[in-house]
């Protein structure tokens, strides 16, 4: 089994994983304050680690991302 492909890089801010997932940076927003995303706080950025997207992309959503 080949090891997993590791991308050039580990933290994307919000707009760059906004778009890997294929959603908008309102919809990121709203997962990561109903804390279904993880992200870290650097610099006075939010940044979500490549791992947590391909965590949270291979999981099931059933339910709309709407504001709490």
């Amino acid at each position: 089994m080949p090891a997993p492909k590791i991308p050039t890089r580990l933290l994307y801010p919000r707009k760059d994983a906004a778009y890997q997932l294929g959603i908008s940076v309102r919809s990121l927003d709203y997962l990561i304050a109903d804390k279904k995303l993880r992200s870290q706080k650097t610099g006075g950025r939010v940044l979500i680690h490549w791992k947590e997207l391909e965590r949270f992309a291979a999981s099931n959503h059933h339910e709309p991302v709407v504001p709490a």
